[in-house]
């Protein structure tokens, strides 16, 4: 026991030999393997659009929103991890083009944006595995519950009249697949991200089904009453829960896509070209010309004027689903913790990319690579008395990694990782070394660095795929250094003038919480847009956030849909 100790601990000292223990994660992380596994991204995406059924899916918006879009609606957005509820209410434009600013908002970057009464709720497992009508129902209390929040807030300050219509229009962001033949009706495909849901469903049938047992009139004391409505029980009026009318349905993607784009006017220079979600799970959407498509999804629009090869949808791309891995494959960046991880998920084969780069499945990779080095005998000579919870699958949460193991000045991660994973009885002496502590620091920052570069690499891949950007092979390519932005707050305005601005619209808790992924991703955006192609000297694609980007988007297509404008 002691001998492999102390082999371990002068191994995981050595840093040249942890570098090497984990060069099957970093090894590919660099500007030539990058460069070619966007172009093989790009290449792949363009065959998929064209021939796959199941990734690049048609979405019934072809324009974008013009930011003059008025109304109140209520919103739902069903992630992989949280529900949220709430309402949005559009204030549009004043005549000069200037946003209209809702009363008290220090919100500085919606501000054309009012929002009221929201909640959230993490979606429990159980609710993940049951049946499909179990889930819908409790997604139909919570929305009964924000109703209910908003209608007792009109009672208490003595209005007389509820604070909406009896028929309330509804924006839904589902973070799944689906197909859509129009904005207010959608189909269901199997969902992933833990979710057991694999049959085909009318989403907007189960969601107002669930809904639906709320409709029948409360007493003011919120107890069901079946008594018709009278002149004597006026009050009763305000505690009658309206209709849902079904306006929007959209996905998490293009939802982050079109709540940036109605909130910042695009201009000659600067446009959202991109939604990116990387949070649970990832996924991007963007629009595309319809000569890119596979014809049947062109023909399950039916859009006016779709015989025009130019005429632009925007697609929801599902990156991560099986086929798009194709490149991860031929390029050997896949490696054997990434094929076990895969092998044992809920749905083997099934997303692998996102087993690679998304929130739900980091810590996993952090876990299994930490469980092989330490138990490996011709690396480390092995340990003996790992602590039983470290053995749990899913026990490293990719939040603990982003909010313990990340931070540089965090002083109790040894006992935060005591207190999650205790010191087996048959180990001699504190399990959590420094050593040790210092080893799952540098399994974590190594499965970040790689999720941040793959990401980075899709997204230039997707922007050459529609032809946003160039990519040239290494050997036609005699690229020139686009200048960084910063260079460009010195007045060299000239120049400035002729960069156009590809704006990547994100969201999600990987990408926002995780110390420096997002500065990672950025780098790398640099670096492959300006190494790709010299033509590629007059962009410069940006990644910038749409904070709640699902509710806020599903108002913005509700009132696209409504024609608020």
């Amino acid at each position: 026991m002691g001998l492999a100790m102390d082999n371990l601990e002068k191994a995981i000292c050595d840093e040249s030999a942890v570098h090497e223990l984990l060069s099957p994660l970093t090894r590919r992380v660099d500007e030539a393997s990058l460069l070619e596994l966007a172009q093989k991204f790009s290449e792949t995406y363009r065959l998929l659009a064209k021939t796959s059924t199941e990734h690049f899916l048609t979405t019934p918006v072809t324009i974008l929103p013009t930011g003059k879009e008025r109304g109140k609606f209520l919103t739902i957005d069903v992630g992989g991890t949280n529900l949220r509820v709430g309402f949005i209410e559009l204030l549009g434009e004043n005549e000069d083009g200037s946003p209209v600013t809702a009363p008290h908002s220090n919100n500085a970057k919606f501000p054309k944006i009012s929002r009221s009464h929201e909640k959230a709720w993490p979606i429990e497992e159980h609710l993940k595995m049951d049946q499909a009508e179990d889930l819908f129902a409790w997604i139909g209390d919570c929305i009964a519950e924000v109703i209910t929040d908003a209608l007792n807030e009109a009672s208490e300050v003595g209005s007389a009249e509820a604070p909406f219509d009896d028929e309330l229009p509804l924006g839904i962001t589902f973070s799944f697949p689906m197909t859509q033949s129009s904005m207010s009706e959608a189909t269901l495909m199997p969902m992933g991200k833990g979710f057991a849901i694999t049959s085909d469903l009318n989403l907007g049938k189960m969601l107002l089904s669930g809904y639906a047992r709320h409709l029948q009139e409360r007493s003011t004391n919120g107890e069901l009453n079946h008594s018709e409505e009278t002149p004597s029980n006026k009050r009763r009026k305000l505690s009658k829960l309206p209709r849902l009318r079904i306006a929007a349905i959209t996905n998490d993607t293009v939802a982050t896509f079109a709540s940036l784009a109605y909130a910042t006017r695009s201009t000659a220079n600067s446009r959202v070209a991109m939604g990116l979600i990387v949070g649970t799970g990832t996924n991007a959407t963007v629009p595309m010309k319809l000569d890119y498509l596979h014809p049947s999804k062109i023909d399950a629009l039916a859009l006016p004027g779709q015989d025009d090869p130019n005429k632009t949808v925007v697609i929801n791309t599902e990156w991560t689903i099986r086929g798009t891995d194709i490149p991860l494959v031929d390029l050997g960046i896949r490696t054997k913790w990434d094929m076990e991880l895969d092998r044992k998920s809920e749905a083997p084969g099934f997303q692998p990319f996102e087993y690679m780069t998304a929130g739900r499945y980091l810590g996993e990779i952090v876990r299994l690579v930490l469980l092989d080095l330490l138990s490996s005998q011709s690396a480390l000579g092995g340990v003996v008395g790992l602590p039983t919870a470290l053995e749990r699958k899913n026990s490293i949460s990719t939040r603990f990694l982003a909010t313990k193991v990340a931070p540089e000045d965090t002083r109790t991660l040894d006992l935060d990782l005591e207190a999650l994973f205790p010191t087996p009885p048959t180990h001699n002496g504190i399990f959590w070394t420094v050593e040790k502590i210092n080893l799952l620091r540098a399994i974590a920052q190594a499965v970040q660095i790689r999720s941040s570069a793959l990401i980075a690499a899709a997204i230039v891949g997707l922007l050459a795929c529609v032809g946003d950007i160039q990519l040239v092979s290494t050997q036609q390519n005699k690229s020139v250094a686009v200048k960084p932005a910063e260079e460009y707050e010195n007045g060299d305005t000239q120049a400035e003038a002729d960069i156009e601005e590809l704006v990547v619209a994100y969201t999600g808790g990987t990408i926002s919480q995780y110390p420096e992924w997002l500065d990672t991703c950025q780098n790398w955006i640099d670096i492959l847009v300006s190494k790709g192609s010299i033509k590629n000297k007059s962009k410069r694609v940006v990644l910038r956030e749409a904070l709640d980007g699902g509710t806020i988007g599903a108002a913005v297509l509700a009132g696209m849909t409504d024609g608020a404008a």
